[in-house]
């Protein structure tokens, strides 16, 4: 396998294993968006119908019923009727000839129309069950010409609620690291775009490797690592001002920062007496609690959604497996996982059942479900190298990189394993995503 995350590097000269998650240091492009493309289908998909919306053209970036039906495809679950297929163009419930969708075999259709509002703009949709005629939602919603969509990302989450019962997670973002150049002569950068890889916006960028983002509870902020200066050092930036500041630069290697769920503290890995353990960091009085004191490598820290312990790759057991331990000095360690000989990169899914984690499967570093109750490994994917899991708010699905032969790319995984994508880019390669969690007003 590749060069293992940069961590676990700094730790080789301890041990010949090759260690934990895997994380290549990949050369790509930051500004350059990431296209979706379906790798594995659901065959049993619901068939539905996104009628263009009226008082807008088609085609456009913000065609909003455009954005709908390719949030509600790329989530795996729906079909949406292709428009060519589309015999009329109701915009309203009343326009609705019912018996014309069910000879096209649509389950349910969404119309609506974007009109001027005192405000700006409004965008007003209806949700039916075509069989029945039944209506199922009605919303309208403020926007303008800017927000449209993100008001589209909304109504996908609205419709895909109300039909399966999971809340959407259209309307959030990722962040990754993108690495443009060749060695000596790379340029780091942190990104953050929306969940469909759209409109990226480099939030930090670097002639040093930047890794390990980490979204802040309420979403407003990132940590992440920055190696400016030559040496390894943790800092918190706020993603509306751009303020940033370095919260842990101590001596050796300051890595994997994880929020605590209320955004008051960091789970680091440090190596202040030459040996990686996991610490946890008060950001306001920057006191430090160190947990684990074992002579093995001990990093990749996870929180519980309780914040009363914490999940964590370590390999005292002789290869890398999955520990948990109370968030509180002087506690002993428990393993976690004993399938599989390599077993790292543990993130906690939103319910707080199960994690997601690295796996080793027949030779191949994929990327697993495992269940915190019945302690079953799932694994997810299929690939040779796919790494750093991280699942969406909804819990739906799980966004991981990966390799596309030569290059890196990222792509996601239903959490049950039916359907997966990938999210390239056509001019170089990406690493290390990270979801978002749900806006504060969805919360």
């Amino acid at each position: 396998m590749l060069l293992r995350a940069l961590v676990y590097s700094w730790a080789r000269s301890r041990t010949a294993m090759v260690l934990f998650a895997a994380a290549a240091l990949w050369a790509g492009s930051a500004q350059a968006q990431l296209r979706l493309d379906i790798t594995q289908g659901v065959r049993d998909a619901v068939p539905i119908a996104v009628v263009p919306f009226g008082g807008q053209a088609e085609g456009g970036p913000t065609d909003v019923a455009a954005v709908v039906a390719n949030d509600l495809l790329l989530s795996g679950r729906f079909k949406p009727l292709e428009r060519r297929d589309m015999v009329t163009r109701p915009t309203t419930g009343a326009a609705i000839r019912f018996e014309d969708w069910r000879l096209l075999r649509s389950d349910f259709i969404v119309v609506g129309r974007v009109e001027p509002d005192a405000a700006g703009l409004a965008a007003t949709f209806e949700l039916f069950n075509v069989q029945t005629g039944q209506p199922l939602l009605s919303q309208r919603l403020p926007t303008t010409e800017r927000g449209l969509r993100a008001t589209a990302h909304r109504i996908a989450d609205l419709v895909f609620e109300r039909l399966t019962g999971i809340p959407g997670a259209f309307a959030t973002r990722i962040a990754y690291v993108t690495v443009d150049g060749r060695p000596p002569k790379q340029r780091y950068r942190l990104v953050v775009a929306d969940a469909d890889g759209y409109a990226p916006r480099t939030i930090t960028e670097s002639s040093e490797p930047l890794m390990s983002p980490s979204w802040s509870p309420d979403g407003q902020s990132l940590a992440y690592v920055s190696f400016e200066g030559k040496a390894s050092a943790v800092f918190v930036q706020r993603l509306a001002t751009g303020e940033r500041r370095r919260v842990s630069a101590r001596r050796g290697i300051n890595g994997a920062p994880a929020w605590s769920p209320d955004g008051r503290k960091l789970a680091l890995t440090l190596s202040r007496d030459g040996n990686l353990d996991i610490h946890v960091l008060d950001l306001a009085t920057q006191g430090l609690t160190r947990l684990t004191t074992d002579g093995a490598i001990d990093t990749e820290p996870e929180w519980s959604r309780d914040g009363s312990s914490l999940y964590f790759t370590s390999d005292r057991a002789g290869n890398a497996q999955v520990y948990q331990i109370a968030a509180a000095a002087g506690q002993d360690a428990k393993r976690l996982t004993f399938t599989n000989s390599y077993n790292a990169r543990p993130r906690v899914s939103p319910d707080g059942q199960s994690l997601a984690l690295v796996t080793l499967d027949r030779g191949a570093y994929r990327i697993a479900s495992f269940d915190l109750k019945t302690r079953n490994v799932h694994v997810l994917t299929d690939g040779r190298q796919d790494e750093a899991p991280s699942f969406a708010p909804n819990g739906a699905a799980i966004i991981y990189a990966t390799r596309s032969g030569a290059r890196g790319t990222l792509a996601m995984v239903s959490s049950d394993g039916r359907f997966q994508q990938r999210l390239s880019s056509d001019t170089g390669d990406v690493r290390e995503p990270v979801w978002s969690p749900y806006p504060a007003a969805q919360r």
